[in-house]
């Protein structure tokens, strides 16, 4: 089973600042409120500490893998329940660059495995408000540099 969760906006910066954000791991407590803590070196294939905090839902904490790194344009992590095939997902971050001094940020997610039927309600609604929530903040944070 699979399930794509993908939100997008359009943020009036650069990629290059949007992604100086994005990057700064440290500083996530301090203005993300869905991702509140990150914690790791941005370099592919290292494992990264996270904490996500979806409205309405439980904390969850995991440790996920750095998959790929494209200076401002996209990194991505992918993270396993247990093993490969439960409950996987690979989280992304994409920057577009509209030409304009403005931005696009697709954050999206493919959760695949056999428990994703059970978690897709939460996925589409509590975890969605969660991505929804960030891309505002980083958009609020962004312009206002």
């Amino acid at each position: 089973m699979a399930f794509l969760l993908r939100t997008e906006i359009t943020i009036n910066a650069t990629p290059d600042k949007i992604w100086a954000i994005l990057t700064d791991f440290k500083n996530y407590p301090n203005w993300n409120p869905f991702v509140t803590s990150l914690t790791g070196e941005v370099k592919t294939g290292n494992k990264i500490t996270v904490r996500l905090e979806p409205p309405g839902a439980s904390v969850n904490n995991f440790k996920p893998t750095l998959t790929a790194i494209e200076t401002n344009k996209k990194f991505s992590w992918l993270g396993v329940f247990l093993f490969r095939g439960i409950f996987d997902g690979e989280h992304k971050f994409e920057l577009i660059d509209n030409k304009n001094g403005s931005t696009t940020f697709v954050q999206s997610e493919n959760f695949i495995g056999i428990l994703v039927p059970l978690f897709k309600k939460t996925l589409d609604n509590n975890t969605r408000r969660g991505y929804e929530a960030m891309n505002n903040k980083l958009k609020e944070l962004a312009e206002k540099q």
